[in-house]
């Protein structure tokens, strides 16, 4: 089997805006690609950037799939680490767009032996859970939007945080109220609070019942982490610090961290998510399944992922219900509620919109 061209489209999705931070997204930034073989079949890949976190832009991931495309084309694709490899060898870091290219020569290799993703990776079907992340605003607003999730079924609740530590203690402290205490409620103040900001809001939210806080400093404190960690009321887990393996294992090895979140926009794709799931099941650490804002086709992959890895157990795949005005996906997972499942259908069993994906701009290679 041989590689014989790659499409590739401008994915944009229309959404509400999206409020963390370090930033605002007003769309959603998404690359789609479709990796064609020889034998008629297609691998399908999608990645999101999010430039204030992973440094990626859409149109910096545009170019570069350009380049990996000419790449790989007239390889065999099912020789996914060697696949990889060449990208890796070619240009260091835009882990997003690689994690594009990874998810769809995963796709054509499941395809290929006929199973569903996560039965290809190992896995099995289990009950997945994912919370509902409320972004950042007024706090009265946040209570209202965590009171709204609760009255349709909703039970785990990811706050955004990291504007203003005051503002941050009120904001949880109103959701807290409108809720009552039965929702578990999980922070992330993705990099917003200094060591000190994060010792004092870390300790003065205790008496909220938090199950934990993602990434409270910017990656550039990673040497005080171990200090937060054992002081911290609020057990951590690490994000922006952690993009693949040697990350969890100093991250682990320095106690930095309670928990690891694993998104494939940071690691590359699935064969460094499985080495960062690896290094984090060796040491007891448990594992987050997250992601930026992609659509149900990257989404799929994921849960398709996390069944294979049983030192997953957190799950943040909320992503397609945050705010997206349209969704541009056939097949692909579904919602009952806030629980997930996936097609049993040979590979990823997503596809795009063809009405969609004809709005959208594209590039064959």
């Amino acid at each position: 089997m041989k590689i014989s061209h790659t499409d590739i489209y401008r994915f944009s999705i229309p959404m509400e805006p999206f409020v963390i931070a370090t930033g605002t997204m007003h769309f959603a930034q998404n690359v789609l690609i479709r990796i064609h073989t020889d034998t008629g079949i297609y691998g399908l890949g999608e990645c999101s950037a999010f430039p204030m976190i992973v440094g990626e832009t859409q149109d910096t991931c545009l170019i570069m799939a350009k380049e990996f495309a000419a790449l790989i084309k007239g390889k065999d694709p099912l020789e996914i680490p060697e696949r990889m490899e060449d990208l890796l060898a070619f240009t260091a870091h835009n882990s997003t767009i690689k994690s594009a290219f990874d998810m769809a020569l995963f796709d054509i290799a499941a395809k290929n032996a006929n199973l569903p993703l996560y039965k290809f990776l190992g896995g099995h079907k289990k009950t997945i859970e994912t919370d509902m992340t409320i972004g950042i605003g007024c706090p009265e607003k946040m209570a209202i939007a965590a009171l709204k999730y609760k009255e349709e079924g909703c039970s785990i609740l990811k706050v955004k945080l990291g504007k203003n530590v005051k503002d941050d203690l009120e904001r949880v402290a109103l959701i807290r109220a409108a809720v009552g205490e039965e929702m578990l409620i999980r922070l992330d103040a993705n990099q917003g609070w200094s060591f000190d900001e994060a010792l004092f809001i870390l300790g003065a939210l205790e008496k909220y019942n938090i199950e934990f806080c993602e990434q409270p400093m910017r990656t550039w404190y990673d040497d005080r982490l171990p200090e937060l960690c054992l002081n911290s009321p609020v057990k951590i887990m690490a994000d922006e610090s952690c993009y693949n393996h040697h990350d969890a294992r100093k991250l682990i090895n320095s106690q930095s961290c309670d928990y690891i979140n694993i998104k494939f926009s940071k690691s590359g794709g699935i064969l460094e998510a499985q080495k960062i799931h690896e290094v984090a099941i060796q040491k007891g650490v448990k594992c987050m399944m997250g992601a930026m804002l992609e659509s149900r086709i990257a989404l799929t992959a994921k849960l398709h992922f996390a069944l294979s890895c049983p030192n997953i157990v957190y799950f943040d795949l909320d992503t397609c219900l945050l705010g997206h005005l349209v969704d541009p996906v056939v097949g692909g997972l579904s919602f009952d509620g806030y629980f997930l499942d996936v097609p049993d259908i040979a590979g990823i069993g997503a596809d795009a919109d063809p009405v969609f994906l004809e709005s959208c701009e594209k590039w064959t290679i």
